[in-house]
């Protein structure tokens, strides 16, 4: 691998999509599509589907093409920690909270990250998720020497709801 240090990514290069094996992709569907409400986009028969938000070719890409009936990936082993998928607005990020709290679905984690603030699960695989929004830029924190100044501390999951009652 390259040592080069010249090279910097594009400010507007982005993560366009995950591909996630899954063990049974109906169960996988009703994880993203009708909980988390991503939109399908398509199907590959019935090894394959691709799922977005607001219409674009996909976002999310679940297959059993190696997995179909498969356990779940080691806790302990090398793979990818979580997908996370970040909403527009604090708001968005309550509603999908309350959506996730009136169905009972579990979260192993809710933190604010300075940056940020976010929920995290598993999706039925244990493949792990985050769901977050960003503060703006303006008010993320930083330290004495300018470089931001990130941690997890316990999100308020009560003020978090409140955004619901914001106009």
């Amino acid at each position: 691998m390259s040592k080069e240090k010249d090279y910097v990514i594009p400010a507007q290069a982005g993560i366009g999509h995950v591909h996630l094996k899954v063990s049974d992709l109906e169960r996988a569907l009703e994880f993203y599509r009708d909980l988390l409400g991503f939109e399908l986009t398509t199907m590959y028969g019935d090894q394959a589907a691709f799922l977005s938000a607001g219409g674009y070719h996909h976002h999310i890409g679940l297959n059993t093409w190696h997995s179909k009936g498969a356990v779940p990936a080691s806790a302990n082993g090398v793979g990818l920690y979580h997908t996370a998928i970040v909403y527009p607005t604090r708001k968005d990020l309550a509603v999908i909270f309350d959506r996730l709290r009136r169905t009972h679905y579990p979260l192993t984690g809710a933190a604010d990250h300075g940056v940020s603030e976010a929920l995290y699960m598993n999706d039925p695989d244990g493949n792990g998720v985050e769901l977050y929004w960003d503060r703006p830029r303006e008010q993320w924190p930083h330290q004495s020497d300018g470089s931001l100044e990130m941690y997890t501390r316990a999100l308020n999951l009560d003020d978090l709801l409140k955004e619901l009652d914001r106009s």
